[in-house]
């Protein structure tokens, strides 16, 4: 096992693609002389050469549609978004292209593109930069969605997105890029949905992905000082959404916390909560909790930025207001 960043892992798993695979193509803002907004695709462009690592103009709904269509000619793009932001200028081709191509051509065409880039809240980023913009890929059918949150699990699951024949949006974090991780060095795939358990657990679920599983697991060794063993499941594949991991874990331990950087009306945490109390009401000792982000514009000012966002000291206050009932 190597130790290395999580853009480190981002990297080794586009290097590795594109090295098995001729049709593998990288393009985005910066993405080629620049090495990167966040040096994901340094070396690259000397390695590959400037027809395979694209540097593009500054338009997302562009180029997004560029690579669509480069996957439906037979290459797997790798598409850049430098902020998930500004893929809300990308939306229609995402959408209405990428996510339905297979459907509404009877199986003629298939999209294997990869969008990716760093999603939620970093720092001094004010409103317009700070969105965590999950829900509204998930809630479109067509589109795979995946948000890793260790550097293994990064690398195993980009190499997996860009074999896949569907379009995967797959969300990264700017906050995330220099976390380090054991790596393993020999060729492996982590398929699409499949949670993990990050922490076992007996007295409740703490549920999440992404950035927030970190919290989760410093709120769970807070919270073990006083007696209370929280499980934690990294979600890690939100479409398709291991169920099943879920339920299990919250039939053993009766209570659930869900965490989820974005706004609670109609998020990704909220729709997890929903699934939890459908299917395992008659298991629960406590009404569910979800910690998530305030449902305001991100300030600009650092302490309210924090205070906007979820927290371990949140989780931590959220587990013991339900394990006490």
């Amino acid at each position: 096992m190597a130790v290395i960043t999580f853009r480190e892992a981002l990297r080794q798993a586009i290097d590795e693609e594109m090295e098995r695979d001729g049709d593998v193509i990288i393009l985005g803002e910066e993405v080629a002389q620049y090495n990167g907004a966040y040096k994901v695709t340094q070396g690259l462009l000397e390695k590959y050469g400037e027809k395979r690592v694209i540097d593009t103009p500054i338009s997302e709904e562009g180029f997004t549609g560029i690579g669509i269509g480069a996957a439906m000619a037979g290459l797997r793009p790798v598409v850049e978004w430098m902020t998930f932001n500004f893929s809300l200028q990308a939306l229609d081709q995402v959408y209405n292209n990428a996510a339905k191509m297979r459907y509404m051509s009877g199986g003629q065409f298939s999209v294997p593109v990869v969008f990716r880039g760093p999603n939620g809240p970093a720092e001094f980023l004010a409103a317009q930069h700070s969105q965590a913009l999950q829900s509204i890929y998930c809630h479109c059918p067509g589109l795979l969605v995946m948000a890793p949150s260790t550097p293994a699990d990064a690398k195993g699951m980009l190499k997996t997105a860009i074999r896949n024949n569907n379009p995967v949006v797959f969300l990264e974090s700017e906050l995330m890029y220099g976390l380090r991780g054991e790596v393993p060095e020999k060729e492996y795939l982590i398929p699409f949905g499949s949670a993990d358990i990050k922490r076992y657990g007996t007295d409740v679920t703490i549920i999440t992905f992404s950035k927030p599983v970190k919290m989760a697991l410093d709120a769970a060794t807070e919270l073990s000082k006083n007696g209370i063993e929280a499980e934690v499941i990294d979600l890690r594949s939100l479409r398709p959404l291991d169920e099943q991991t879920i339920y299990n874990s919250v039939k053993k331990t009766n209570r659930c916390v869900v965490v989820d950087e974005a706004w609670p009306y109609a998020s990704v945490g909220s729709h997890v909560a929903f699934l939890v109390s459908s299917i395992c009401f008659d298991y629960m000792d406590a009404p569910i909790q979800l910690v998530c982000g305030e449902d305001v514009p991100m300030p600009y000012n650092h302490e309210l930025e924090l205070a906007a966002q979820p927290s371990a000291a949140k989780i931590v206050e959220a587990v013991r207001g339900i394990v006490s009932n």
